[in-house]
């Protein structure tokens, strides 16, 4: 008996060696394959004297890993610079850009940039130079432009495409640029300036920021027969992902893409201030209300939004605006109505719910910005008050369970949580979305959901959907920080929230722009709003639904009729009061491109509403045709300009390259892209919580076996 006991208690202890040896088998496995994973250089991107970027071995690229395209060699991509010429007047602007591509080589290239403009860009012209000569681009429907554009390409004629992405992100195609030789590209649009708070803000962004791909890698479907040259492949979730995601150079090898800006102002009254947010500029007036903008040396890499801000004298501030022109037979009005300035109302109890974004993206001076505006806010909150903070970035955290009654105790545990908080890791913001929207208040407590973010995602529409399913009493306002937030998604989810978009540049901004929120929430929201026509007929008006307004935020409305009418009254709700104000459509400013206006303003109206019953195809057809006949570069139509005359031998190669881009201004490449990338993609998280799970599950079959072993002894 003491000899079998003697037996087992030595099987059982070489079982667990057995098992303790296999288990750290397995561990050194998992650690040796992590490491790999985390492993790679820092900068799969370098550049070659020209500042073009080049791969340098593929293979290791480890940017995007399961989601990223490795087959592009970027080494030669054509050299890009960009004039920038804006007109402004009033605040209804007309920009032009240049775009001038040249050919560092031998070969025959074929260029492909992805860049940025307003969300509201309504871009109607391309020019293409060679030379001497001007070829005016068409608008086609999507498909049939990118048709027309490759049969060119292919049979060796210079040929350009415009494509919208996004609405605040377009594709630039140029096929067959010769050896050593120089295309430019020529692009008008037009949209209006904001204006909020006795302030004007132009802004003109220049970067696509590096975005966040969720999902599933599948093939192409955006356009049958191409894909995007991006570093991420589409997926499941972003089905055009290759088509917004452009090379990105590292930093350390010195900035590229030059851009140089001419702006001519003409405010229409006396200005109190002028200046550029985030670039030193040089200012000459020419007259009382007018002034020529250039930037101070000349040129700036395109690594961050260029914003320029002006406020008339007191005395001279708008308080309505009335635009009109005569096109076709029709006369289309572009009207800005300034609400008076309401009381401040009575401070209701708040549930407030904080959303920060804690990606890879954020780091560097982003989160340092994002904290301190967070800080902030909660010094904001008074007693009375409820709230919860939410964190995000592969993975979502909340503070406490359920929002906490300020006092103390709470803002102290609070403020150790913000101080804390540190960027790393992707950029999953849906389920930090739905844990805000999910969470319900007392009835009589006014909810507010403050977002902080850059809104750095390709997954916009299906944030949209969340925030426009799950918003009920809530209304969320963004706050963009960085130095090229996605302003689509930021403005978007404000619109859908029922709240505002404040955007915060650089660290000094933090205290003024949260200060000017603050303001907006204090003073009650004019709602219910309806527009009332005097004598209207064929009027049609856009947008059809209009947004609360806060404090400082003008009413803008655009309108197309055969004959416009004399007057409108505008009526609504504020604190529980009526209010209304009436309006003459009389003399006024002519001005160009307001039909141009009009028709970007339905095409968006009708977005948001095909974004919610995509199968509508008669909603598609309407975009089409207000689109075409407007000359509109729209998700559905392209402007394509084409040579008549070939100028490569179909023998001769050509070369398709994606032009790079900075990475925006304040970003941390290695926090983006690499070791292990952050914000490009989700692949490497769910890779390595496979491993994790696999190993834990051997161990439990090692250790379960070895229960069962014993217990039979």
């Amino acid at each position: 008996m003491k000899n079998f006991k003697s037996s087992s208690i030595l099987a059982s202890t070489l079982q667990c060696l057995a098992a303790s040896i296999i288990s750290g088998a397995i561990c050194a496995c998992a650690l040796v394959v992590i490491v790999l994973l985390l492993s790679g250089p820092a900068a799969a991107y370098t550049s070659d004297d020209n500042g073009m970027l080049r791969v340098e071995r593929p293979a290791d690229v480890k940017q995007g890993t399961l989601l990223f395209r490795n087959e592009q060699d970027f080494s030669m991509a054509p050299i890009l610079k960009t004039d920038v010429d804006i007109a402004v007047t009033g605040m209804i602007t007309r920009a032009t850009v240049k775009q001038h591509f040249k050919n560092p080589d031998d070969t025959w290239k074929e260029g492909i940039y992805v860049f940025p403009l307003p969300e509201n860009a309504a871009v109607d012209h391309l020019l293409m130079h060679i030379g001497e000569r001007v070829i005016e681009g068409n608008i086609q429907e999507r498909q049939e432009a990118r048709r027309q554009y490759e049969q060119a390409r292919t049979e060796g004629r210079k040929a350009s495409l415009i494509e919208q992405e996004r609405p605040n992100i377009f594709t630039t195609s140029v096929a067959n640029i010769g050896p050593h030789e120089e295309i430019t590209i020529e692009i008008q649009y037009q949209h209006t300036v904001p204006f909020d708070a006795g302030a004007f803000r132009l802004r003109f962004p220049m970067v696509v920021a590096p975005r966040y791909i969720p999902g599933v890698p599948v093939g192409p479907v955006e356009v049958p027969g191409f894909t995007g040259n991006g570093w991420a492949v589409n997926t499941d979730e972003v089905k055009d992902a290759s088509r917004i995601t452009p090379p990105v150079i590292h930093p350390d090898r010195g900035a590229i893409n030059p851009v140089q800006m001419h702006i001519n102002l003409d405010a229409g009254f006396p200005l109190q201030h002028i200046d550029s947010s985030y670039h030193t500029i040089v200012v000459k007036q020419n007259s009382r209300s007018s002034y020529d903008i250039s930037l101070d040396g000349g040129v700036t890499p395109a690594d961050r939004d260029f914003e320029l801000v002006w406020s008339p004298e007191p005395d001279r501030m708008p308080r309505a605006a009335f635009f009109s022109e005569q096109k076709n037979s029709k006369n289309y009005a572009l009207i800005m109505l300034l609400p008076p300035q309401q009381a401040v109302a009575a401070i209701l109890p708040r549930e407030v719910i904080f959303v920060i974004d804690t990606s890879g993206s954020m780091a560097g001076t982003s989160i340092t910005q994002a904290r301190a505006a967070l800080e902030l806010a909660l010094a904001d909150l008074r007693s009375g008050d409820r709230f919860n903070i939410i964190q995000f970035n592969s993975v979502m955290e909340q503070l406490f369970k359920s929002p906490q009654v300020v006092d103390a105790e709470s803002l102290r545990t609070a403020k150790k949580f913000v101080n804390a908080l540190e960027a790393q890791g992707g950029t999953e913001m849906a389920p930090a979305l739905n844990a805000a929207l999910d969470q319900t208040g007392e009835e009589s407590m006014v909810r507010q959901i403050i977002f902080l973010t850059d809104g750095s995602v390709g997954n916009e529409d299906a944030l949209f959907g969340i925030i426009k399913q799950k918003l009920g009493n809530s209304r969320l306002f963004t706050v963009g920080i960085g130095s090229a937030p996605n302003s689509h998604f930021m403005s978007g989810a404000a619109a859908f929230g029922r709240g505002t978009y404040t955007y915060i540049g650089k660290l000094n901004e933090v205290q003024e722009k949260m200060q000017a929120l603050f303001d907006k929430l204090k003073h009650p929201v004019l709602t219910d709003l309806q527009v009332h026509w005097e004598d209207a007929k064929d009027i049609e008006a856009w947008p059809q639904k209009l947004p609360d307004l806060y404090a400082g935020e003008p009413l803008l409305l655009t309108a197309s009729a055969t004959t416009l009418p004399d007057a409108l009254r505008i009526t609504g709700r504020a604190a529980g009061q009526e209010w209304h104000s009436d309006l003459k459509l009389q003399g006024g400013s002519r001005e160009n491109g307001i039909a141009v206006l009009w028709a970007r303003t339905k095409i968006g109206a009708l977005m948001d509403q095909l974004t919610a019953n995509a199968e509508d195809a008669g909603i598609r057809k309407t975009i089409i045709d207000t689109a075409m006949e407007h000359h509109l570069v729209s998700k559905f139509t392209s402007l394509v300009a084409i040579d008549v005359t070939p100028a490569r031998v179909r023998d001769e190669i050509l070369k398709s390259a994606a032009v790079p881009v900075n990475l925006p201004a304040g970003w941390e490449y290695e926090k983006v892209f690499g070791p292990m990338p952050r914000t490009a993609t989700s692949a490497e998280l769910h890779l390595l919580i496979g491993i994790i799970l696999l190993m834990l599950s051997l161990l439990w079959s090692f250790f379960t076996d070895g229960r069962k072993y014993r217990h039979a002894q």
